[in-house]
């Protein structure tokens, strides 16, 4: 029995990717497309399947999951849209908090349904947040320094909020002086994200960039993950999402959960 699925945000980066791949695979059928300023249009690829204006019109078609790739102003509310439908969600758009993420996860619980996010789905970037979250519990100082291009609404990154809140359940980083004592503009220390320094670069060039740097006694420690212009490594992880978003309950943050365990 295959797997329906809606792909919001569809004539975006990813989302344009993610439509052809879900009707080549034997195991997904695309349910439904969802892209305001294209209401009407045939979904990317699969011409049979017409885009809808709205999440809540596009899930009167049968639908088991929403994959959601739009806008940080408008993730939240779609996916609550799908969860009281009683439809699982696959959250692939950033800029939301850790609260946010709290209040999905309780309506999820209520309604029985799964979500899964992340502020990254290629496996690569999965790879980064575990040997980050490897590093510090070994070193106990460490920083983000968070790239993409000077189009991107969020800041920080999803890739970044997530790993300072996934650090934060290992430790808080130590800190040489307190913000409080710094002379000169604070805001040059970065934002305070779950306790880490993020810092957000917003530059032509970028696509997304994330390191995380991790400093002890004469010695440092790079991590770096790069994305290049192609969205096909974010298309296999968000479809083993999708895949296993139904045997879950309530939300499940991150690609390297699904990986790892």
């Amino acid at each position: 029995m295959t797997i329906g699925i809606c792909v919001a945000g569809a004539t975006g980066w990813v989302g344009e990717a993610l439509c052809p791949a879900i009707a080549a695979a034997s195991d997904l059928r695309l349910a439904g497309a969802v892209a305001r300023k294209s209401a009407g249009r045939p979904a990317p690829g699969v011409p049979e399947v017409r885009i809808s204006g709205t999440v809540e019109e596009a899930l009167k078609s049968p639908t088991d999951v929403l994959i959601d790739y739009t806008h940080p102003a408008v993730v939240k509310a779609n996916t609550l849209t799908a969860i009281n439908a009683g439809v699982s969600v696959v959250i692939g758009t950033s800029g939301l908090s850790a609260q946010d993420y709290a209040e999905l996860d309780q309506a999820a619980r209520r309604k029985k349904v799964g979500v899964i996010a992340a502020g990254n789905f290629s496996v690569t970037a999965a790879l980064l947040l575990r040997f980050a979250l490897l590093a510090a519990e070994h070193v106990p100082q460490w920083e983000i320094i968070d790239y993409a291009s000077f189009t991107k609404p969020d800041a920080p990154s999803g890739t970044a909020r997530e790993m300072a809140e996934r650090l934060s359940e290992i430790r808080k980083p130590k800190i040489g002086v307190p913000i409080e004592a710094m002379h000169g503009a604070k805001e040059a220390r970065g934002a305070d994200i779950a306790g880490t320094r993020v810092h957000s670069l917003r530059l032509p060039s970028y696509v997304i960039a994330c390191e995380a740097l991790f400093g002890a006694e004469s010695e440092r420690l790079v991590i770096r993950h790069e994305a290049g212009t192609s969205p096909a490594p974010y298309v296999a992880g968000t479809l083993l999402a999708a895949r296993k978003v139904r045997e879950v309950t309530g939300l499940v943050r991150g690609l390297d959960r699904l990986l790892f365990g």
